[in-house]
Parts: structure tokens; C-alpha cells; sequence
């Protein structure tokens, strides 16, 4: 079984409780318009380029157009960047491999754990699985979901979660098929399941302007968390630097939305439902 994993960070604090190890799998069944990692999007193991120091001489392209016939990036492109620039987006392992490299700083994450994030990881759920095997007992396992996916592997993967950390992005499903391309009834449906599940877990919500931070938006998350009995959530704001990584996966960023934040309503909106916030 492989993996393929495009980012792991080292002593991160904010991808759940303690001093934790963030491990990123590529793939995501979303494709939300305001998504930060593109690299993580598809199963792809894309070439990334870096445009600082590009002398455009085209020696990249052109092996791609000598190897294929198309005027495109491929790995042999790697090797005759004369600035070095290029690289592969992501790294195969196996689950033994991966958690043998993860449990190297164990000793640091006894009181953290590992945190497994994307892209979507529930989009690799055997290799998932897997992982979450071989680290318990051993250190605290979390994953960073959007909850799409069936009922039974998101129930199979929970009941190995020491901790989940569950996006909610827009209530209504229309809205969210407009700005994600899926709905949301797996994910919605799949959140009541946690919420019964008695797993350690917290509820986040990305502030997007003028899509998941209006009024209404919020009001919906709100009565939706009040119905199951859930109190706390955390509001991440959003990044205008999102676009940033883009032109290394050879993409361009466009946002179907107005990047001028709504006025900060939501934390009180939340508070009228008995919810406390925490804007990270």
C-alpha cells in the first residue's frame, strides 16, 4: 500500500491540542475557490516550479514537448533546471515508512501527536487506516477533515481518531455546490455522527468574504451546532495571500467571490446560540 503525502510540518500548534506533527495527503473530492493548498487538490504527483529566479530559457518545457509531444513540466524537467527550481510535489510511502519517519520525534510529541491533513486524508482512507493502526497507543492521533465521504469509512476512521478537527464551510447545500462542486449532505450528515461519537473533537469554520461569513451563513452553523449540542468554534479568517502558491503548480488563482471581508458580526451571531468563538 502507498501513500502519497505533499507536505509534513514539524512542531506545528495549531492543528490540534499539545506540540504536533502535521502530515498532508494529497487528493480532495472539494474544490473549494478559495483552497490554499492546490497542490493537494488531485492524486497527481505534479512538478512544481518555482517562478524567483526563472531565467526562461525553456529547457523545462522542452523536455516535456521531447518526451511527450506537449510543451508541458515533467519529472525529467527536474534535472536540467539550470537554477534547480523544480521539484516533485509529493513523496510515496508506505504506512511503515511514513509512521517509522513520524515516531523519530516522539519524545517532542508525547503531550501533541500526529495530525493527519490534506487535501482531504479521508481521500486516502485505506493508507489512512493504516496509519492510524500503527500509531496507537504509541502517540495521539487527530485528522483535519471536511467529512466527505460515506458514513461507514468516516465512522471506521473515527473510532481510530484520538481527536478529529472537522471543517464546516456553508450550511446551505446549494451555496455549497457553487463554491466547492459537492454538496455538503455527506459532510452535515457525517457531523451529527461526530458529535454523537464521544471523540475529543473541535468544530472549525473558514471566514471567506461574502460566502461562509454572511449573516446567514453563520446563523445556520449556529442553530446547526446549538441542535447537537455543540458550544465551541474556531474561525479561521481569510488569507489574501491564498493565491500565493498557485503559479508553482503552473495554476492561476480566481476567486468567485469579493475578497473585501463582511462586517464582524459572526461572533456575536454565535454567542446568541450559547457558542463560544476563537478566531485563530
Amino acid at each position: 500500500m502507498i501513500g502519497r503525502v505533499f507536505s509534513i510540518e514539524e512542531f506545528s500548534t495549531f492543528d490540534g491540542p499539545g506540540i504536533r506533527t502535521t502530515v498532508f495527503l494529497k487528493g480532495c473530492p472539494l474544490r473549494c475557490t478559495w483552497c490554499h493548498n492546490p497542490e493537494g487538490q488531485t492524486w497527481e504527483n505534479q512538478v512544481l516550479r518555482s517562478p524567483n529566479g526563472c531565467l526562461g530559457c525553456g529547457r523545462c518545457l522542452a523536455k516535456g514537448e521531447e518526451l511527450t509531444g506537449q510543451r508541458k513540466l515533467v519529472p525529467e524537467s527536474i534535472h536540467v533546471c539550470p537554477r534547480n527550481l523544480l521539484r516533485m510535489c509529493a513523496i510515496d510511502y508506505t504506512p511503515e515508512d511514513l509512521c517509522a519517519k513520524l515516531m523519530k520525534n516522539s519524545r517532542l510529541l508525547a503531550d501533541g501527536g500526529i495530525t493527519f491533513s490534506g487535501g482531504e486524508p479521508l481521500t486516502q482512507y485505506a493508507f489512512l487506516s493504516e496509519c492510524l493502526d500503527l500509531l496507537e497507543g504509541k502517540l495521539n492521533r487527530a485528522i483535519q477533515t471536511c467529512g466527505f465521504c460515506d458514513e461507514e469509512l468516516f465512522e471506521t476512521i473515527l473510532s481510530k481518531c484520538d481527536y478529529v478537527l472537522y471543517d464546516l464551510k456553508l450550511i446551505d447545500d446549494t451555496e455549497h455546490i457553487k463554491y466547492t462542486a459537492q454538496s455538503n449532505q455527506k459532510i452535515l450528515h457525517n457531523f451529527v455522527t461526530l458529535c454523537k461519537s464521544g471523540v475529543p473533537h473541535v468544530i472549525r469554520m473558514p471566514l471567506i468574504p461574502g460566502v461562509t461569513d454572511t449573516a446567514e451563513n453563520i446563523t445556520a452553523a449556529a442553530k446547526l451546532m446549538q441542535e447537537n449540542g455543540q458550544d465551541y468554534i474556531e474561525l479561521l479568517p481569510y488569507n489574501k495571500l491564498t493565491g500565493s502558491k498557485y503559479p508553482l503548480a503552473g495554476q492561476s488563482y480566481r476567486p468567485n467571490f469579493d475578497e473585501k471581508p463582511e462586517p464582524r458580526t459572526h461572533e456575536e451571531i454565535f454567542a446568541a446560540y450559547g457558542i463560544k468563538t476563537l478566531v485563530l
